[in-house]
């Protein structure tokens, strides 16, 4: 008998008009979806008779017709934007939070993280400061995991029992710490569904890019495209171990402004 498979969908922030973003390179924006279309995407759950769900309740795997939300960063348009959407259409959704990015221009200030909290959203951790943790010791990596989930708990009077690794990089000893530090799961982006056999500590999640159509989207939740964008991925992290992460970063943004639209 086929496992029950749950797609997670990864967001970032969430762009409004006159409303300037947290930044402006083009490898950031990429991954910006404007707010009438996350809006859009939201309601086709919805009409598809599927629902959106925190981290949490998709790894019980008790509904087949759910996807996990969730967002990176801890941008303010998670709060603005993002809960109203979701709590109108009763969605859950996980909010991954990068713990010194509070209180920067754009993002949530510890007062909002502590509303989006109460508001019954989860809040789980997305590292200190967004380093690349395969490239840290052990310091670092206890700072950016450890320390960073202790200060959202914290802020927000909860414990916090899931991570995501920025940018999708990880190792062994990354896995090893995440688990030390008493986290439930910790989420990647490899492009795959998860089910109950899934590790807990290496959970695919699928990126939600600008300008896709409500066809595609829809194929991403149903997990229809899913080999497709593994098969891309293979060829960005096979760059990635060949160059090294900063080299990678430098000729990705040499390439995405060469081809940035003028």
């Amino acid at each position: 008998m086929d496992q029950p498979r749950t797609v997670f969908l990864m967001y970032h922030e969430l762009e409004l008009p006159d409303r300037p973003l947290c930044q402006s390179e083009p490898g950031y924006v990429r991954y910006i979806v404007f707010a009438q279309d996350f809006l859009a995407q939201m309601e086709r759950l919805r009409i598809a008779n599927w629902r959106g769900v925190s981290v949490t309740s998709a790894l019980a795997f008790q509904d087949t017709q759910s996807v996990a939300i969730t967002f990176d960063d801890g941008c303010e348009s998670d709060l603005l934007t993002a809960a109203p959407i979701l709590r109108k259409l009763h969605f859950g959704a996980t909010f991954y939070v990068t713990a010194d990015f509070l209180g920067r221009r754009g993002y949530m200030s510890p007062a909002q993280l502590r509303e989006l909290s109460n508001l019954g959203f989860e809040i789980g951790c997305h590292s200190m400061t967004h380093s690349y943790l395969s490239d840290l010791d052990d310091g670092g990596l206890n700072r950016e995991i450890g320390d960073a989930k202790l200060q959202l708990e914290q802020i927000t009077g909860k414990p916090i029992a899931h991570f995501s690794c920025p940018g999708g990089r990880y190792n062994r000893r990354v896995v090893e710490i995440v688990r030390e530090a008493g986290y439930r799961s910790m989420a990647t982006s490899r492009a795959y569904a998860n089910s109950p056999s899934t590790d807990p500590f290496a959970l695919g999640r699928i990126p939600v890019m600008r300008g896709a159509t409500l066809n595609s989207f829809e194929d991403l939740f149903r997990g229809d495209a899913l080999w497709k964008i593994s098969m891309q991925n293979a060829v960005r992290n096979g760059a990635k171990r060949l160059l090294g992460n900063s080299f990678y970063d430098r000729v990705r943004s040499f390439v995405l402004h060469r081809n940035k639209p003028r």
